[in-house]
């Protein structure tokens, strides 16, 4: 099998899609976790068949880079033998599940995205959009509410169990026996009113009215993911979500891995933080809040190297502003509204302020110095 489109919005194991250095693979383990052996499978696989470079995703999945047409179906076949491929490329594109890393072994979050994980696996699940996500955020208090999803299992004030439409403040009273039976119809909903919608929001925000049982009030996040220790081990962060395959494997030393939406691993039972290249491990570090894709001329539609601009930039960040760095108007490492967006562009670099890399611009064809002194 070769790569798809490179039009391609959505993209996965069994459905890759071709990047500027060659075919992208992206992996998404079951439950957001790799097993120690797993993940020093994938960097040994993304050595022998990419060309050493990982990328962690905003959804929390994790990117081999570099795959070639004639590397691709050995590397699929050691993904296969360590049981992080679906049964087929519809299921895959199906199994958006984001999982708070902050489970607890054996718990009911673990259990529900399971059950979640095996329901929208079933032939008859509902046919959601490849972009369309769910979250399994069922710990005392919410953490992944600025992440991306669709359709969120939450947990009320008072505990209990709650299942939220992206872009609602409500949601609806459901029990553990029957709340994945009502995530699977509140999908359907969204398929039977969606008309060209394909994210939950958008339909919200252009007046679709939910079922009237969805009236309980949603937690509000307080929690700030940051490097640091954790009672589940240690959280250590990855400048724009990139490393080479030496850090994971260092990291597979440590214990399992948790991926995250934070551009994060959790280092399961990690009693310090591991010493090794690339990690970030201050929670001041500015890069932890600065996105950036990856750029030319990775991507082919990349018009400016973004990592180092977003390296520039970083130092002159104030310590309650956040970044993102595009390489295009599609804002694909953050779709969702920033603080500061830098765009590049034919003529220079654009800044807009609290919104989307696509939207107009405040100011128009700066160089790096001109932004710097605009922030």
């Amino acid at each position: 099998m070769t790569a798809a489109d490179p039009s391609a919005t959505c993209s996965g194991a069994l459905r890759p899609v071709q990047s500027g250095d060659g075919i992208v693979v992206r992996i998404r383990p079951f439950n957001g976790r790799l097993r120690r052996a797993q993940a020093d499978g994938i960097a040994s696989l993304a050595a022998a068949h990419g060309n050493g470079m990982l990328d962690l995703t905003s959804d929390g999945c994790i990117q081999i880079r570099g795959v070639s047409d004639q590397s691709y179906a050995p590397l699929i076949q050691g993904l296969g033998h360590m049981s992080l491929l679906d049964a087929d490329g519809d299921i895959e594109a199906r199994r958006n599940v984001l999982v708070t890393p902050l489970w607890q072994t054996g718990g009911e979050t673990e259990m529900l995205a399971r059950l979640l994980t095996e329901a929208i696996s079933q032939p008859n699940a509902p046919a959601t959009p490849c972009t369309f996500g769910f979250a399994v955020d069922t710990g005392r208090a919410p953490v992944l509410q600025a992440a991306s999803a669709d359709i969120r299992l939450e947990r009320d004030a008072g505990g209990g169990l709650i299942l939220v439409a992206d872009g609602s403040d409500k949601g609806k009273l459901v029990t553990a026996e029957n709340i994945i039976s009502e995530a699977l119809a509140l999908a359907q909903w969204f398929l039977d009113n969606r008309s060209d919608h394909m994210q939950m929001a958008d339909l919200l925000r252009d007046g679709a009215a939910l079922p009237p049982d969805h009236f309980v009030p949603r937690q509000s996040q307080t929690y700030v993911p940051e490097p640091g220790y954790t009672p589940l081990g240690a959280m250590v962060g990855l400048a724009f979500g990139q490393l080479p395959v030496e850090t994971l494997a260092s990291l597979a030393k440590q214990g399992g891995l948790r991926l995250t939406p934070w551009r994060m691993m959790l280092v399961e039972s990690a009693r310090e933080l591991p010493d090794v290249d690339g990690l970030i491990t201050d929670p001041t570090d500015p890069l932890l809040r600065i996105t950036a894709c990856t750029g030319a001329p990775v991507c082919a539609r990349g018009l400016a190297q973004t990592r180092p601009i977003a390296r520039a930039l970083a130092p002159h960040l104030k310590p309650e502003q956040t970044m993102h760095v595009s390489g295009c108007e599609l804002g694909c490492a953050h779709p969702k509204p920033s603080p500061l967006a830098i765009v590049a562009t034919p003529e220079g670099l654009d800044l807009i302020r609290e919104g989307r890399a696509g939207d107009p611009p405040d100011t128009s064809a700066r160089s790096v110095q001109e932004v710097i002194e605009a922030l």
